[in-house]
């Protein structure tokens, strides 16, 4: 089960080695824009969108490498009180209840969407910018799917961790 999660982590630890550096390519766009707006008196709506874009795809794409980094927000009133067994328990609780089956509806429901957009390479949000509305909404799937992900090898570690494999318990989380 350790080695199973181990791969899966890999997916979402290569994403988010990727699309980390979306971060620093927003920045130096909108430093960019403001430059060639406020300097040269320049506007550019797809150059604008791009930062939009970049912005939206490093954070659907990032989330599941939050997850895999324990980078997530969480209230925990009464977690970090807790022992290890009982934080595994509520961990596991929350992926099979709260997290796999949220991601799996909201790719169920909008996957006709999202397969609608990309066959009729849907267009720009705004007259002269950036003709791929298609891969914004491609973007939702892509969470969901690297969301169960993480989520399916954090919960294969609270499995270890709740048999007592401790000999199998370590890798990334």
């Amino acid at each position: 089960m350790q080695r199973l999660a181990d791969a899966l982590d890999q997916i979402n630890h290569w994403t988010g080695m990727t699309v980390r550096w979306f971060a620093l390519l927003m920045v130096l766009l909108q430093f960019t824009v403001v430059l060639l707006r406020y300097v040269f008196g320049f506007s550019s709506i797809a150059l604008n969108e791009s930062v939009l874009y970049l912005h939206a795809a490093l954070f659907m794409l990032g989330a599941g490498y939050t997850l895999l980094v324990d980078g997530h927000v969480r209230v925990d009133i009464f977690y970090a009180a807790a022992t290890d067994k009982t934080k595994a328990r509520i961990d596991a609780f929350g992926y099979v209840v709260l997290a796999i089956p949220s991601m799996a509806a909201l790719l169920y429901w909008t996957w006709p969407s999202v397969i609608n957009s990309i066959s009729m390479m849907e267009g720009a949000i705004s007259v002269g910018g950036i003709p791929a509305v298609w891969f914004l909404k491609s973007l939702i799937p892509a969470f969901c799917i690297l969301l169960i992900i993480q989520s399916v090898a954090c919960l294969l570690r609270q499995v270890v961790l709740l048999r007592g494999d401790v000999e199998d318990q370590g890798g990334a989380k």
